[in-house]
């Protein structure tokens, strides 16, 4: 086989560091932001907050690049150094018009609280350690009590088996324990509050919560009853097998069943939180209505007053002004350099984040101005991400990245941007109408139904089709899963 030359021509993409942290920035949520920032700051000393700065800046970074620099080994040759430009590092008014320039003293400012809410409040796990507390056990009866709290998920339920919390005894406490011991003390567990917690499934959640009130009539004693021998046929609303099996009337099943609602599927649920992010929605648009005309305001939180430290470009111009160029103090240049480099970097990302999340929310705006002005979900138009990326110019990736991770809060409550995506579905009239319209209609009709005959699935589609929706049996089916409706039988009601 020859070897041979050939002059070849490719065309390529490749993605910018400045790109990739771009990209990255997008999805992270205005929650989130703020610790991206902070570890940011912590990684760059070259980048700093405007309001931390203090005339002492100059020193501490200082201090921290003359304890890094004998470590400090650059990749960048003298050639490098010698062409490096120091006016672009060091020249003044680098920084951005002071935010007070920008201020309108004619209108007000929009609340710039750059606070995030977090629930403090214990845990269900803390709230069970306490109540274990108060019983008196020896010191073995009381690990083998704490293993089976911390085997309780957050919803209350002790999903573990109990031959699984024996083998876990054993092999990290080193204690042998019999399944009727630790049985003995799932029981006494289950006597905590709230009531139900520690059951295995959901039928023994019920019964132990229906246990505590049997003393309140024989509504409750028919629930116990009901749920111990009939829970298949209560699941599936089989209402006339379990009348005929307990023998009673229409009203005295109503009782009953409204004893049974009022119990907690997940008594674990309503006990603090374990993931604080996710207790609060932080919006990261605000919409308001200004006499009619709708403005939208980027959350604070996602324009940091972010700027090259002084302190650096102070380091630059010393290390400019001397004659001695020796090898330390070009791989300081060059250390510096890189430094204030990935800091306007960073800036800038930041910016483009604030461009891109304000474009695209304008867009999205503008697409959907009637829902914006009344709250109407009828009025949703069909939107899909390409219909976005053509109207700014971004890519459908960067319009998606924005859409799923962020919030917009309006006077009609606070909605995920990807709430207002979806697809077509024409009417008889030909005219293109969202499929969100179509799922309110279907939500309204299943809520103004009569639940003693609750509305089939062929029942809702011919209604649909009444008002003008080309519309299948099998769409509707799709259209109320999604909506988490249940079947017809299953919403039916005595």
């Amino acid at each position: 086989m020859a070897l041979g030359q050939s002059l070849q021509q490719k065309l390529l993409q490749k993605l910018s560091p400045q790109q990739i942290q771009l990209m990255k920035l997008l999805q992270v949520p205005t929650a989130n932001l703020e610790e991206r920032i902070k570890e940011e700051l912590e990684e760059n000393p070259a980048l700093e907050q405007s309001d931390e700065a203090s005339d002492d800046s100059f020193d501490e970074t200082r201090d921290e690049f003359e304890s890094a620099e004998d470590e400090f080994e650059t990749e960048g040759s003298e050639e490098e150094y010698d062409n490096i430009d120091i006016s672009e590092y060091v020249s003044e008014g680098d920084d951005d018009i002071a935010d007070y320039r920008l201020r309108d003293d004619n209108y007000p400012e929009m609340d710039d609280k750059q606070v995030t809410p977090f629930k403090i409040e214990s845990t269900l796990h803390d709230l069970l350690a306490d109540q274990l507390g108060m019983l008196t056990l020896d010191d073995r009866r009381r690990k083998i009590a704490e293993q089976i709290v911390g085997s309780i998920d957050d919803d209350g339920y002790l999903r573990r088996e109990t031959t699984s919390i024996q083998d876990d005894l054993a092999f990290r406490q080193n204690i042998e324990a019999s399944e009727e011991e630790i049985e003995e003390l799932i029981s006494l567990i289950q006597q905590f509050d709230p009531a139900g917690v520690a059951a295995r499934n959901l039928q023994e959640c019920l019964l132990l919560q229906l246990e505590r009130k049997k003393h309140e009539g024989t509504a409750v004693q028919g629930a116990i009853e009901i749920l111990t021998n009939y829970f298949d046929e209560f699941t599936k609303k089989h209402y006339d097998k379990i009348q005929r099996g307990l023998n009673i009337d229409d009203e005295e099943l109503k009782q009953i069943i409204q004893q049974i609602i009022r119990l907690s599927p997940k008594p674990g649920g309503n006990v603090g939180e374990v993931n604080k992010a996710e207790s609060y929605v932080v919006p990261d648009f605000f919409i308001y209505n200004t006499g009619g005309k709708l403005e939208i305001t980027l959350n604070s939180k996602n324009a940091p007053d972010l700027r090259v430290s002084e302190g650096y470009r102070d380091m630059l111009k010393e290390y400019d002004r001397g004659t001695k160029k020796d090898k330390r103090q070009k791989e300081a240049v060059m250390f510096i350099k890189q430094k204030i480099d990935a800091a306007k970097w960073f800036i800038d990302a930041i910016k483009q984040r604030q461009q891109t999340l304000m474009m695209t929310m304008q867009t999205i705006l503008d697409y959907q101005y009637e829902f914006f002005l009344t709250g109407d979900e009828t009025t949703l138009r069909p939107m899909i991400l390409k219909d976005i990326a053509e109207r700014t110019g971004l890519d459908i990736s960067t319009v998606s990245r924005v859409a799923n991770s962020k919030f917009v809060q309006t006077e009609f409550g606070t909605y995920r941007l990807k709430f207002f995506f979806s697809e077509s579905l024409s009417t008889d009239s030909g005219e293109e109408v969202s499929t969100r319209e179509v799922k309110k209609i279907l939500s309204d009709l299943v809520a103004g139904e009569h639940k003693r005959k609750p509305l089939s699935d062929e029942r809702l589609t011919e209604l649909l089709q009444e008002k003008g929706y080309n519309i299948a049996r099998r769409t509707v089916a799709k259209y109320r899963e999604q909506l988490n409706i249940p079947v017809a039988r299953l919403r039916k009601e005595l």
